[in-house]
């Protein structure tokens, strides 16, 4: 679909991630999948690419400017190589960025920052808890002031790329109950106190790694505090936003890999004499898993706009979130469908894709999450 606010250097961008993924990711991918990680090479090309430089200075390595629509371009062009785990072992350290760039001191950002960007090195953020990952309110990890230390008890979970980090951003509470009593704090995975598991027998994303991190009397320097004491999460809801519109591009380069996945069957396979294409059941599976795609992208692309040009559009991200999975829901569906048996083995794109649905539906906010969101937004 063409985009009315795609510029040329968009449009550039998009196309350098594009070759990016044909070449170097998508002819790898089942061999990554099996293996269960991607290789650091991956990470360090798509930092030269300037995949993690998004609103990051250029001193650090950064782009020096953020832009929501090439954001969105990274994530949609890098989930059609077939297989999300591989956008996820990216996102994890992508998401984490924003809080450090924006908070932490000088010190930590000349340490850490041009690493990170690069893909030299790997930054997790660590929000959600075992009793909870919505309920960002209610967490219970907890950081005391020590001296010139602050003392972190607790346990995150389903920590994406946990066990492959250098750096974690951590969610703690240092005051009283709700949002504002929580703080950010940078945690080097060789401080003491910090360990971690990996969770393992995923559904999918198997070639991103996931984790849960313990922290028992982890003492980090009081200067590792991110941004204002029991003000830092509020501080990044904004980062929020971004999550789940990458999120939203991922679930639309999975809808149009399942579309584009089953017109190539469906113009190859024949049944009682003639191509699947011809049967008008399939055409009109086709028309739908388009026309969703469609709406979709068209909304997506009024959201990058706002989101770049005006306000932050809250309720329309929140929309989006739940439409984009949905609509990803019915073309991995309806693409199984039409590949039949093929699309049930492993190596398919479409049998990953239909897997993977209910991660990105859950991820960055669930569907119910999102629902309420929006309404609130709406003021009701």
């Amino acid at each position: 679909m063409l985009n009315p606010y795609e510029t040329e250097e968009h449009k550039a961008f998009r196309e350098t991630m594009a070759r990016f993924v044909d070449a170097e990711v998508r002819p790898h991918v089942d061999e990554w999948d099996e293996a269960g990680a991607i290789p650091r090479e991956i990470h360090e090309k798509a930092g030269a690419l300037g995949y993690f430089g998004f609103g990051v200075e250029e001193k650090y390595g950064g782009l020096g400017f953020d832009d929501c629509l090439m954001r969105a371009a990274a994530s949609e062009e890098m989930s059609k190589c077939g297989a999300t785990g591989v956008v996820a072992a990216l996102g994890g350290t992508m998401i984490s960025i924003s809080p450090i760039q924006m908070l932490a001191s000088e010190e930590i950002k000349d340490r850490a920052l041009p690493d990170i960007v690069s893909g030299a090195k790997s930054s997790s953020l660590s929000i959600t808890e075992p009793s909870g990952g919505s309920d960002v309110a209610n967490l219970t990890t907890r950081a005391e002031r020590d001296g010139n230390h602050f003392v972190l008890n607790g346990t995150k979970t389903f920590i994406t790329g946990g066990m492959t980090s250098d750096y974690f951003v951590v969610a703690a509470r240092t005051g009283g109950p709700g949002l504002s009593g929580i703080s950010l704090f940078f945690v080097d995975a060789e401080t003491p106190g910090f360990t971690r598991s990996a969770l393992e027998r995923k559904m999918g994303w198997w070639c991103s790694d996931q984790a849960t991190l313990y922290f028992d009397n982890c003492r980090v320097p009081a200067e590792n505090l991110l941004g204002e004491e029991d003000r830092g999460f509020i501080s990044v809801m904004k980062n929020f936003n971004y999550e789940r519109i990458g999120l939203i591009a991922q679930a639309l380069g999975m809808s149009k890999v399942c579309l584009d996945e089953s017109i190539a069957w469906a113009k190859e396979r024949e049944t009682f004499g003639k191509r699947l294409i011809e049967h008008q059941v399939i055409r009109h599976k086709i028309a739908d898993m388009s026309a969703r795609i469609d709406a979709l992208e068209a909304f997506l692309n009024q959201i990058y706009w706002l989101s770049d040009n005006a306000e932050m559009p809250l309720a329309e991200i929140s929309k989006a979130k739940f439409l984009a999975t949905k609509t990803l829901e019915f073309c991995a569906s309806e693409a199984m469908q039409i590949l039949g048996g093929a699309g049930y083995l492993r190596g398919n794109p479409v049998e990953r894709m239909y897997r993977e649905v209910k991660v990105v539906a859950i991820g960055g906010g669930s569907e119910e999450i999102m629902r309420d969101l929006a309404v609130r937004q709406m003021g009701l």
